[in-house]
């Protein structure tokens, strides 16, 4: 489980496809240190596993459904992507319920200055808008947000400048595709209650 507070930006040095997936090299000197094959570790919001190590990088596998679900299939040489390692049980839990499990994609459609920060607009799917609410809870790319509106085709959050310089979303554009994990409690409410229909 993760909290959604990403604690470093890697650099992706590697990516190499074949016919089950792909594997990534991620340059982090800040975690790479700390992990051990066979660690999680979300990269932009999806938990993958450590399968090699070095002093400074990492290589995670991305199987087929991982490249179906996410974006992870855009990332190419150079690209950067926000990583947190999962949280501790004994951990302070800083953002909110994370799995690192991606429900789907979305697009940034709109990016608007406020005040010392932007305002970015997502457009999602249906399938995905219909649990996203008002000062709920989202997470885009793997950061941990509050919904600042619901929209016709999807919502809208505020960043500060922290998160702007702190994550990969201070470098996002229009058009650019983003990770998004839904609350995960929604989800439960929704098959709990139509199992009472």
């Amino acid at each position: 489980m993760f909290t959604g507070i990403v604690e470093a930006i890697g650099v992706v040095t590697a990516v190499a496809a074949d016919r089950a997936g792909m594997r990534l090299t991620v340059e982090s000197p800040q975690l790479a240190p700390w992990l051990k094959i066979g660690d999680s570790i979300a990269v932009n919001g999806t938990c993958l596993t450590a399968v090699e190590l070095t002093e400074t990088s990492f290589s995670v596998d991305a199987v087929l459904e991982t490249l179906a679900k996410t974006n992870t299939g855009d990332l190419s040489a150079g690209s950067q992507v926000n990583l947190e390692r999962p949280m501790k049980a004994d951990g302070r839990f800083d953002g909110h319920i994370v799995q690192g499990h991606v429900d789907g994609v979305g697009t940034v459609s709109g990016l608007d200055p406020e005040g010392d920060g932007k305002r970015f607009s997502i457009t999602v799917d249906d399938g995905l808008r219909r649990y996203i609410v008002d000062k709920g809870s989202v997470t885009v790319d793997g950061v941990s947000l509050t919904v600042a509106a619901n929209t016709s085709d999807g919502f809208q959050i505020a960043l500060i400048p922290h998160t702007l310089e702190a994550t990969i979303l201070g470098h996002r554009k229009v058009g650019d595709r983003v990770n998004i994990e839904i609350d995960v409690i929604a989800k439960y409410v929704e098959r709990l209650m139509g199992d009472r229909t």
